[in-house]
């Protein structure tokens, strides 16, 4: 749950923040003057301040200046009048996050403390690289040679003050390597911001980046400083840099080779010092091949690459992650870390992951939710059955005759789920071993009767009624249009 600080002297404005941002969403701090705002910053060490220019035992700048001083990085909006946004302005220089008139604007106030969560959270939160980190943390995990080469990389770089391009696929863990980079180097007492580049309108994206001066262009009713600006001295992770304009990559080709530049429609130049670390998706080579990214820009970007390998080709660290997230994602929601029988870890295995580690965390989450009892049976990943499903059938050869029993499902190994039991320390071995054994017999028996569940009762020797009591009873459902004659007459 987010921490937020709010330092302003007016009772309305303290009230209108603890109705707005409340437990389960946020834990609300309010203090009325600087000192007591920067007592509870040291000691609570909220996620985001949200600080009145204006205080009883402090003018301008001089609570934030102080803000600063106990934590560079935390991220500050300033609340500010018509009269004064020249100060708030000003803070934006030294580092502020953004600023807001009176009088506030719920949604505008809400869509910018959110952002600000996300700016702090890469910042604090610790991006752990190789095993045994901790389940709160965000973590690079794995033994293949090629993560390990990650590994190397980073270390290698991150003391440096060098350039940094980042290249893989969709959720690979782009941002985490940014992350880890910008944590262990000599900047990580400074601010860390990302931009994502594809996310941001052509026409806006370098007025994000640059910043603009009032009436640059239309709907530019007041002076904004961008994120080179605002990052002074820490680091900026620029996603999805294939994505700038042309006009873009020309501006940051001069910030990166002179640290300066100058404001959309202004004509002060700007010195800045800031270090660029870059991530895509895109093949840049090819894109300055096709003339649709400078070659200069590339050149000055690849002056140190890491290159993220796609999750099909880590091998076993597939089953490290698999362990690592749920665990993770246990605790996030309050669910016992369930055992993985084989035949899960073989259809984990086994899918190709064209989202990568992002594509396997939510299948992870979705399973865990889906989930009764203490074992994640592959029917629980059922986004991972019928994407595999989808991606298996364009090569089905057309005309054939797919009809035939099902390709046999591999064979639960029994002694190794009561050996990871017994580690675990369980005390429902029984129960355990029964609900399991009759979800591998019920779906088998089903599958083998296409889903018709008066066929399946005669086999297993039971009543239909029982039959169906016991699907409820394990969560087992069984998809429409499957099932035949047993589902009419109820």
């Amino acid at each position: 749950m987010p921490t937020l600080l709010l330092i302003d002297d007016e009772p309305v404005i303290q009230h209108a923040f603890r109705k707005a941002f409340h437990p389960p969403g946020y834990e609300t701090l309010t203090a009325r003057t600087a000192a007591e705002g920067v007592a509870l910053l040291a000691a609570r060490r909220p996620d985001v301040v949200v600080l009145d220019v204006h205080l009883p035992d402090a003018t301008g700048l001089q609570a934030f200046d102080r803000i600063k001083q106990v934590d560079a990085r935390t991220p500050v909006i300033l609340v500010t009048g018509h009269g004064t946004t020249d100060l708030a302005i000003e803070a934006m220089k030294r580092g502020a996050f953004d600023y807001l008139l009176k009088p506030l604007a719920y949604d505008q106030l809400r869509e910018l403390v959110d952002r600000a969560c996300v700016s702090s959270r890469l910042m604090h939160v610790p991006a752990v690289v190789g095993e045994g980190a901790p389940a709160e943390s965000d973590a690079l995990v794995g033994r293949c040679p090629a993560i390990q080469e990650v590994f190397k990389a980073i270390g290698r770089v991150a003391g440096t003050n060098a350039t940094v391009l980042i290249l893989g696929e969709s959720g690979t863990g782009k941002e985490l390597v940014a992350r880890a980079i910008y944590q262990h180097s000599k900047r990580a007492d400074k601010p860390f911001l990302a931009v994502n580049c594809g996310a941001i309108p052509e026409s806006l994206l370098e007025s994000e980046l640059f910043g603009h001066e009032k009436g640059a262009f239309t709907g530019a009713d007041r002076k904004r400083i961008g994120k080179f600006e605002q990052c002074q001295g820490g680091t900026l992770l620029l996603d999805e840099v294939g994505e700038l304009s042309i006009l873009a990559q020309v501006k940051l080709l001069r910030a990166l080779q002179e640290q300066r530049f100058e404001r959309v429609g202004g004509t002060e130049t700007v010195q800045t010092d800031v270090r660029v670390i870059a991530a895509t998706n895109a093949e840049l080579e090819t894109l300055s091949a096709a003339g649709r990214f400078r070659s200069d820009l590339y050149f000055r970007l690849n002056v140190f690459t890491i290159r993220l390998p796609p999750l099909r080709e880590r091998g076993d660290d597939i089953d490290l992650l698999t362990d690592y997230y749920l665990v993770r994602f246990g605790r996030e929601f309050d669910r016992p870390v369930p055992v993985v029988p084989q035949e899960t870890r073989l259809l984990i295995r086994g899918y190709r992951w064209p989202g990568n580690v992002r594509e396997l965390q939510s299948a992870l989450k979705q399973g865990l939710l889906q989930m009764s009892g203490s074992v994640l049976l592959p029917e629980f990943l059922t986004a991972v059955r019928r994407s595999a499903a989808t991606v298996a059938s364009p090569s089905d050869a057309p005309g054939e005759d797919q009809s035939g029993p099902p390709a046999p499902r591999p064979a639960l190994d029994w002694n190794q789920f009561m050996t990871e039991r017994l580690a675990a320390g369980s005390h429902e071995l029984y129960a355990e071993c029964l609900s399991l054994m009759e979800r591998q017999l019920l779906s088998r028996v089903l599958e083998r009767t296409a889903g018709n569940q008066l066929r399946a009762a005669e086999l297993l020797g039971i009543t239909r009624g029982s039959l169906r009591h016991k699907l409820r009873a394990l969560g087992i459902t069984i998809e429409r249009g499957v099932s035949t004659d047993d589902d009419q007459g109820d």
